[in-house]
C-alpha cells in the first residue's frame, strides 16, 4: 500500500467545499490493475477500511490535509464495507462510506421533476428515511440549478459544509445524498454556494418537520409511523361533502382560539386542542374546522400566511403526527377539516424560499412581477414547470398525508391580475397585453383538476374578491375549477347595511338584496372571517349600531340572515359569542364572556341556528341553484322587512321573515305559498338568547288570502331587530 498522490483540482474543490460531483473524487475507484479508496474526515486523526470479510487495512493520511485514501495493487474487494475512524483524543468509531452508495433518484423522477409533473415529489424530494443498499440512513434531495455546491450539515457533522458535499444530477438541476445511520429528529439545513462564491444556509423546502421558531432548522420525520382510524369518515367524504349538504365552517386560529388556563403564554398542543375544539364544535352544531394556515411560519403576527414550511406542520403545537391525531380525532367524531393554503406568494425570510440558490429560482426576478409590495413578499414564479410542481405537490401532500378534506386558497385576486395592487408603470403586462397572470390562471386550473382527480370528495375554495368569472365552475367549462368561492361582496354589502343606524337603513334597503342577482353565479359560501375583526376594524358587536341590546339583536339577526341565505357558512371563532375585544392572534378568545349575558344568548341562538341549518334541508339542499329561493317581499324598504322562502330538492319549504330595525311590528301580513299552520321553528328575539321574547307563540295559521303574490297569507307579529323562520306541518 503506497501514497504518492498530488492533489488534484478535485481535491482541491472538496477541500474548499465547492465540488458538485464530490463522488468522482471519493469513495472507491479502480485504478489501473488495482483500486483506489479515498475520504475526506476533518475529525479523524487515524482511519481503517473494514471490508466485509479480513483484517483491517490502514488507510495513510495525506500530509498536511484531511484526506485519508489506499492504493491496493492487484486487490479489488468489493461492496460492502465500512470506515473504522479514530480521533486525537483516542476515542475511535465505525461508520459507512457516504460516497459509496449509487443515486437514489430515478431518470424517470428526474424526467418528471423537469416537466413539473412529478405530483408526488414529496415523496423523493427533502429528506426520508429509507434503507438503501441494505444500510439505514436518510436520503436527500434538494433542486438548486443555478449553485456551485450544496451541502447537507447538521450536529452529524458539526455544521460543516466540506463534510457531505452532494451530487449533482446532471441538468435537472436536482442535488442529492445518502447518509448512513441518520434517523428520525436529525436536525439539518442545506448549505449552498452560489455562483458568485457567496455561502449561505437554507431550510429544506420539502422539510416536513421544522424547528420551533426562532429556530430555522429542518427536521428528519418518519412518515410511516402514525395509524389512521378515520377509514369510515374517508370512505364517506363523497357523500357528506357534496353540494347538496350542510356546511358550517368554523374558522379556527390555533394559537388564540383558547390557551392553557395557567399560563397565557403558551399554547395547547395538536392532541389537546383535538379534544377540545371537537367537543366545542359537535356542541355548537358546526360541520366543518377551518384552520388558518399551520404550515410552518417564522413570525406569528403573519398568521400563518408568510408561509416557509410548505410540507410541514407548524411545530408550535406539536410534532406532525400530533397533527394527524388532531385531523384523524375529527374525523372519528364526524367533524371535516379545511386548510387555509397560501400560493400566492412567501417571505423573504433568508433561511426559507427567497433567492434560493443565489438567484431567484422561486420567483420572478423582475419586482414588477415578482415582488408584493404591500406584504413585503415575493410571488411565485407560476411560469416555471418546477415551481408550479412545488405548488401542487404541496397542495396534494396536505390531502394525502395528512387526510385534509380541502383546501381554501388565499389571496386569489392578488394570483390572477398583473396588477394586483399596483399603480401604472408598476407592472408588465402579459403576451397579449392584458393584465390577467395566465400563468396562474393555468397553475389554478391544473391545481383543481388533480386535487379533484385524485381525491374525490375533497373541496377547494377561493378567496377571490373580484368579478372574475366561473371561478367555481369546471375547467372543461372555461372555469377555474374551485368548488366554491368566497362571497366577498355579500359579506361587503351585508356588514355596511348592518353597521348603518337602523333609522337610516330603508335608503341602503338594495344592499341587502341585491346579492340574490348573482347569488347562482357561483358556488357561493358566505363567510365572516378573520378580516373583519381585525387592523382596527373593531369586533363585531363593536360595528353594530346602538346600545348593548340592539347590537346583540343585530349580531343575531345578522347571523340568522347568513344561515337563510344560499350559500355554505363560514364564521371565525369569537364570532359566535360577540367577544367584545377586536381579535388579538397573540391572545386567547375571551371565554369568560361567554359564561354571561348577552354573550351567552349569542352563543345559544348560533347553536340552535348550526342545528337547524343541519336538520331542515330546506336550508342547504338547494344552495347553488334559485330553485332553492323565492323572494315573498323584496321591496318592502319602508319597513325594512324582508322575507323570503327556502326550498329543498323535494319542494319541503321554510319562510323566513327579517325586520331589520327596532321596531315591533304587529299586525304585519306576510304572503304564505301553502295553507294550514305554520310551526314558528326560529324566533332571534327569544329570551333564553337575550331577546324580549315577542312572537307569534309558537306559530300562525295560513287563512286563504291572498298576499305578495301567494295564494295565502298570515298576520304576524315581527320583533324589533329579529329573524323569524317559519314551517309548514306536513
Amino acid at each position: 500500500m503506497k501514497s504518492d498522490i498530488k492533489l488534484s483540482s478535485d481535491a482541491w474543490a472538496i477541500l474548499e467545499a465547492r465540488s458538485h460531483d464530490p463522488f468522482s473524487f471519493l469513495g472507491r475507484h479502480s485504478a489501473g490493475d488495482g483500486m483506489i479508496l479515498r475520504a475526506f474526515k476533518p475529525r479523524a486523526e487515524r482511519m481503517w477500511i473494514l471490508p466485509v470479510d479480513g483484517d483491517p487495512i490502514a488507510m495513510t493520511r495525506i500530509a498536511g490535509t484531511d484526506f485519508f485514501e489506499g492504493h491496493w495493487h492487484h486487490v479489488n474487494f468489493g461492496h460492502p464495507y465500512r470506515f473504522r475512524l479514530e480521533n486525537s483524543a483516542g476515542h475511535s468509531w465505525e461508520e459507512e462510506d457516504v460516497y459509496r452508495f449509487l443515486p437514489l433518484l430515478g431518470e424517470m423522477d428526474l424526467h418528471l421533476i423537469g416537466e413539473g409533473n412529478h405530483f408526488e415529489k414529496y415523496r423523493i424530494m427533502g429528506a426520508h428515511v429509507c434503507e438503501h443498499d441494505g444500510v439505514s440512513g436518510v436520503g436527500f434531495a434538494v433542486w438548486a440549478p443555478s449553485a456551485a455546491r450544496v451541502s447537507v450539515v447538521g450536529n452529524f457533522n458539526h455544521w460543516d459544509g466540506r463534510e457531505h458535499q452532494m451530487r449533482v444530477r446532471g441538468s435537472s438541476g436536482v442535488w442529492e445524498l445518502f447518509i448512513p445511520a441518520l434517523c428520525e429528529g436529525e436536525v439539518y439545513k442545506f448549505e449552498i454556494r452560489a455562483q458568485n462564491g457567496s455561502v449561505f444556509q437554507k431550510a429544506d423546502p420539502y422539510a416536513q418537520q421544522m424547528e420551533l421558531r426562532p429556530a430555522t432548522a429542518s427536521v428528519v420525520h418518519n412518515r410511516f409511523v402514525y395509524q389512521w382510524g378515520d377509514a369510515a369518515w374517508m370512505n364517506g367524504r363523497v357523500e357528506h361533502q357534496a353540494a347538496d349538504r350542510p356546511m358550517s365552517i368554523y374558522e379556527v386560529h390555533l394559537g388564540s382560539w383558547r390557551r392553557p388556563d395557567s399560563d397565557d403564554s403558551c399554547y395547547l398542543d395538536y392532541r389537546e386542542l383535538a379534544h377540545q375544539l371537537v367537543e366545542y364544535c359537535q356542541w355548537m352544531g358546526f360541520t366543518h374546522i377551518e384552520l388558518m394556515p399551520v404550515t410552518e411560519h417564522p413570525f406569528d403576527g403573519s398568521w400563518g400566511y408568510q408561509t416557509v414550511g410548505y410540507f410541514a406542520p407548524t411545530s408550535r403545537f406539536g410534532s406532525p403526527d400530533d397533527f394527524r391525531y388532531f385531523v384523524d380525532y375529527c374525523h372519528r367524531h364526524g367533524i371535516g377539516v379545511f386548510l387555509d393554503w397560501v400560493p400566492a406568494h412567501f417571505p423573504k425570510d433568508a433561511h426559507g424560499l427567497a433567492r434560493f440558490d443565489g438567484t431567484p429560482l422561486y420567483e420572478h426576478e423582475d419586482p414588477r412581477l415578482g415582488e408584493h409590495k404591500d406584504w413585503g413578499t415575493y410571488i411565485f414564479n407560476f411560469g416555471r414547470n418546477e415551481v408550479r410542481n412545488f405548488l401542487i405537490a404541496s397542495a396534494l401532500f396536505w390531502l394525502d398525508e395528512y387526510h385534509l378534506d380541502g383546501l381554501r386558497v388565499d389571496a386569489v385576486a392578488s394570483m390572477l391580475y398583473l396588477d394586483y395592487s399596483r399603480e401604472e408603470g408598476e407592472w408588465i403586462p402579459n403576451k397579449y397585453g392584458g393584465r390577467e397572470n395566465l400563468e396562474a390562471v393555468e397553475f389554478l386550473k391544473q391545481f383543481n383538476c388533480l386535487v379533484h382527480e385524485r381525491f374525490p370528495g375533497a373541496v377547494t375554495m377561493a378567496e377571490e374578491s373580484t368579478s372574475w368569472p366561473m371561478v367555481s365552475r369546471p375547467t372543461w367549462l372555461g372555469g377555474l375549477g374551485f368548488t366554491m368561492k368566497w362571497n366577498m361582496g355579500w359579506m361587503n354589502d351585508t356588514l355596511s347595511y348592518f353597521e348603518n343606524d337602523p333609522i337610516y337603513r330603508s335608503y341602503h334597503h338594495h344592499a341587502l338584496t341585491f346579492s340574490m342577482v348573482y347569488a347562482f353565479t357561483e358556488n357561493f359560501i358566505l363567510p365572516f372571517s378573520h378580516d373583519e375583526v381585525v387592523h382596527g376594524k373593531g369586533s363585531m358587536p363593536q360595528k353594530m349600531p346602538g346600545d348593548d341590546w340592539q347590537k346583540f339583536a343585530n349580531l343575531r339577526l345578522l347571523y340568522a340572515y347568513m344561515y337563510t341565505h344560499p350559500g355554505k357558512k363560514l364564521l371565525f371563532n369569537g364570532l359566535e359569542f360577540g367577544q367584545w375585544p377586536e381579535w388579538n392572534y397573540n391572545a386567547s378568545l375571551s371565554w369568560d364572556q361567554a359564561q354571561f349575558m348577552p354573550h351567552r344568548g349569542l352563543q345559544l341562538m348560533m347553536r340552535d341556528m348550526n342545528h337547524l341549518y343541519r336538520d331542515v334541508p330546506a336550508l342547504h339542499e338547494v344552495d347553488f341553484d334559485g330553485a332553492g329561493f323565492q323572494w315573498i317581499d323584496c321591496n318592502d324598504s319602508g319597513h325594512s322587512v324582508l322575507s323570503f322562502i327556502r326550498r329543498d330538492k323535494n319542494g319541503g319549504q321554510v319562510v323566513i321573515v327579517l325586520n331589520l330595525t327596532p321596531v315591533p311590528r304587529e299586525g304585519y301580513r306576510l304572503g304564505l305559498p301553502v295553507s294550514g299552520h305554520y310551526d314558528e321553528i326560529l324566533n332571534t328575539d327569544a329570551e333564553v338568547y337575550g331577546g324580549a321574547n315577542i312572537g307569534n307563540a309558537g306559530g300562525v295559521v295560513a287563512e286563504e288570502h291572498g298576499w305578495m303574490d301567494q295564494p295565502y297569507s298570515a298576520e304576524l307579529v315581527l320583533p324589533p331587530l329579529s329573524c323569524l323562520m317559519f314551517r309548514p306541518e306536513v
